[in-house]
């Protein structure tokens, strides 16, 4: 009786037990020291002079107002980059048109812009020496230096969020399932309303969370547009630099531990996200096989 002799798989980086302990030891130190530390530093230093003033500084009018601005921001930029990010990924996916690919570039570029040089565009085109600078002061208009330039800012940097995350997604599943429910008789509005939007309901929770989290997060462009005025325009991550730069160090910190807390949040929510997605892909590859197989000929 002859034995077949077995191929051996070529080895991969990383089986050795020793250079598999040096690549997990090195990942969870630089990730110890570039993410954990600066989150212990934070609640240490928010918490060092007692609940009491944590609290004080919280309950601040500059920084209730700097948390407001935050919160109107991203519940004014979030939902219209929603509809943004879903609309484009339904038109690039799902249908064929002159500019396709244009649009996928123009989808691309805040993520290649620096935020500060698209607040300083905005200066340029709602300025009072902008394009549009002198039509607006006639029309009594404030853009710049108020909520509106904070809301357009935001919206600049944030745009590709939920696109991202749609556009991948919808060119894998095909459009087999939209073309089977047209076919039988649904109008596009029921197609996407039914068909659609449910599967790909995590990736658009997935890319909203992302947005939102950068919005309250933003600094760069919100600081060129806002005008850092105290008590007025400042979001919470330009408050905190004032108070910085106040020598209010404590009621920097407690400022930050929101933005922290809000950060510890997002990742909890995508992880959620992502293992509620990855249990219902292997569900929607079989009901489109099925669904393929069902409308073949």
């Amino acid at each position: 009786m002859s034995m077949r002799p077995t191929r051996r798989k070529p080895p991969r980086v990383g089986d050795g037990p020793i250079i598999r302990r040096v690549l997990i030891g090195t990942t969870l130190f630089f990730g110890a020291i570039l993410v954990l530390a600066p989150l212990i530093v934070i609640a240490v230093e928010a918490f060092g002079q007692g609940l009491k003033a944590y609290v004080a500084t919280i309950a601040h009018p500059d920084t209730r107002h700097a948390i407001f601005m935050t919160v109107a921001t991203a519940l004014i930029a979030v939902p219209i980059n929603t509809a943004f990010g879903l609309a484009a990924a339904w038109a690039i996916t799902k249908f064929d048109f002159w500019g396709r690919r244009f649009l996928l570039v123009v989808i691309e570029i805040p993520f290649s812009i620096s935020p500060i040089v698209a607040g300083v565009a905005y200066l340029f085109v709602y300025g009072l020496q902008g394009l549009f600078g002198p039509m607006l002061e006639a029309a009594d208009i404030k853009i710049l230096f108020a909520l509106p330039g904070i809301v357009l800012a935001s919206m600049f940097v944030t745009a590709p969020f939920v696109a991202r995350e749609l556009i991948p997604l919808m060119q894998a599943q095909g459009r087999d399932l939209e073309e089977a429910a047209t076919s039988l008789g649904a109008s596009g509005w029921r197609t996407f309303f039914s068909v659609t939007l449910p599967n790909v309901k995590w990736a658009l929770l997935y890319g909203v969370v992302l947005c939102n989290a950068r919005v309250m997060g933003e600094f760069g462009a919100v600081s060129v547009v806002s005008g850092n005025i105290r008590g007025q325009t400042n979001t919470l991550p330009l408050h905190i630099e004032l108070l910085y730069h106040d020598y209010q160090a404590a009621g920097a910190f407690a400022a930050a531990s929101i933005l922290a807390t809000l950060a510890v949040v997002t990742i909890i929510a995508k992880v959620a996200l992502e293992r509620r997605g990855a249990g219902r892909r292997p569900a929607l590859a079989a009901a489109a096989k099925e669904q393929n197989a069902g409308t073949r000929p």
